[in-house]
């Protein structure tokens, strides 16, 4: 769905706040606690300091060392395919002891799904930091996150100084923190010592554990990050859009490829419907776009899951829009916008999660978004149900409605057709750049399904949807599907 040029100024907002938000969904997917990164990134940006780097070289160790997990959400699929739990799984293998590194030994036995995973990970961290607009050094790092000192990494197997610095310290830090956590500091300075010369350098690993004691004490004394290698000052008056925040959270599963943007519209439609002021338009618009972080946490096996859920399951769904609300303390310019992005599963009679608060203690926004949520979802094809049409969409809310399950107002408003738009252009999608072919298959591709799917549902042969992924990729200058699917969401192409 494409932004207006209005729409893309309300959803332009601080480009630190983004960045930590970013970080925030990946220490959720990774099964990581939500202040994993920032600490990560403190510790970089001392030991980039310690081994003597300049003030631009210390803010990019601490900004790679952040966004480090930001391509976690596009091989959650893959992940999912390989070891069932996607979230447990990966936090099951950064707790390897091994020389290797948890990743690559964890998934050892299983073919070439270290290269496969890494590739997608890091191409897709990549083309997020180009599209925030960071340094192309921070640009290279992130697309080598995997890469080891001895060569045996992945993507590209690049070795001792072709390997970004900013790399190494982030793998430093990232393994002194989790490390730690789980084993004490001088178990923690064991397990690196042994990595050094095979994921870094033994130069660089052991000033880090010459100086873990003190950083960690330092860390512990300052829990808003705030001493040196801060990013504030490096961020400072840079702003970015919330639309990308909304596309890496919608990667994690297939099938939710855009989303957010559809309900983001839907909600916006609604509140002009109901006539809303403008800015109230653009809160319930940035709340809709947001709505969706706290997903992250829960394995997509329990997403793709048809009927009913167990209870275990169940809980982790009902603790959704619960991690959606923590997450105001990285998007702090908008944590009034979280808070109404933490309604989108509530329900006007009480039966919604995870408050379970009734019509009353709801703003209308957060009645607006959770209906909207609701549309959106039933509009849309789920791997166990094929897309309501809109008739069918309709009634089925309707009667949702009347039985208090929405507000019927709000219901009213989302069908109504939505008001001419200001006299600003809407922003064409770039359709030139492919074929209307090949716009067909890369929407199936981006929803999931394979090369055979998606050629039993356009009348066409496998090896011709594969011809037209390879033109795809090459035009769109990306190797893997999530790759594509995030650059033509942002082209507006899906």
């Amino acid at each position: 769905m494409n932004m207006s040029r209005s729409d893309a100024e309300v959803s332009s907002v601080a480009l630190l706040d983004v960045v930590r938000s970013i970080a925030f969904v990946g220490d959720l997917a990774m099964g990581q606690p939500i202040d994993h990164s920032p600490r990560v990134a403190w510790i970089a940006g001392q030991l980039a300091r310690a081994a003597g780097a300049d003030e631009v070289a210390c803010a990019e160790a601490a900004t790679v060392a952040l966004l480090r997990w930001s391509g976690c959400t596009a091989n959650a699929p893959e992940f999912a395919r390989l070891v069932g739990d996607d979230v447990g799984g990966r936090k099951a293998l950064l707790a390897i002891q091994s020389s290797s590194g948890g990743f690559r030994a964890g998934t050892k036995g299983s073919g070439s799904a270290f290269h496969s995973l890494s590739r997608i990970h890091c191409e897709v961290s990549g083309d997020i930091a180009k599209e925030l607009g960071l340094s192309e050094a921070a640009q290279f790092a992130l697309r080598h996150l995997f890469e080891s000192h001895n060569g045996a990494g992945a993507p590209d197997g690049l070795h001792g100084e072709q390997v970004p610095s900013s790399v190494y310290t982030a793998s430093l830090a990232g393994d002194l923190d989790i490390f730690h956590r789980l084993y004490g500091l001088e178990q923690a300075c064991q397990l690196i010592g042994q990595r050094a010369d095979v994921l870094y350098p033994i130069g660089l690993a052991s000033l880090l554990i010459d100086n873990a004691s003190r950083w960690l004490a330092e860390l512990e004394n300052d829990p808003t990050l705030c001493s040196a290698c801060s990013l504030d000052a490096v961020f400072a008056g840079r702003t970015t859009s919330l639309e990308i925040l909304a596309d890496i959270i919608d990667l994690k599963l297939p099938w939710m490829t855009g989303h957010s943007r559809r309900v983001a519209q839907l909600a916006k439609n609604a509140a002009m419907a109901l006539e809303l002021d403008e800015a109230r338009q653009q809160k319930v618009y940035r709340a809709a776009l947001i709505h969706g972080i706290g997903r992250a946490a829960v394995p997509n096996m329990v997403w793709n899951t048809p009927g009913k859920l167990m209870e275990p399951e169940w809980e982790r769904v009902r603790l959704v829009p619960y991690w959606t609300g923590r997450a105001a303390r990285q998007l702090g310019a908008l944590a009034g916008e979280v808070d109404i992005a933490s309604y989108a599963y509530e329900r006007p009679d009480g039966s919604g999660y995870y408050r379970a608060v009734k019509a009353a203690g709801m703003p209308i926004e957060g009645r607006i978004l959770s209906a909207a949520t609701a549309l959106a979802a039933l509009r849309a094809p789920r791997p166990w149900r094929d897309a309501m049409d809109a008739a069918d969409a309709m009634a089925l809310m309707t009667a949702e409605a009347a039985a208090g399950r929405h507000d019927a107002d709000v219901v009213r408003a989302l069908f109504k057709e939505p008001r001419a738009r200001s006299s600003k252009p809407a922003m064409a999608p770039v359709t030139a750049l492919l074929t209307p072919r090949e716009r067909d298959v890369l929407r199936w591709i981006s929803l999931g399904a394979s090369n055979k799917e998606a050629a039993r549902k356009l009348a066409i042969s496998p090896s011709t949807v594969r011809t037209h992924i390879e033109s795809v990729f090459r035009k769109l200058e990306c190797t893997t599907r999530a790759s594509a699917t995030l650059k033509a969401t942002q082209l507006g192409l899906l």
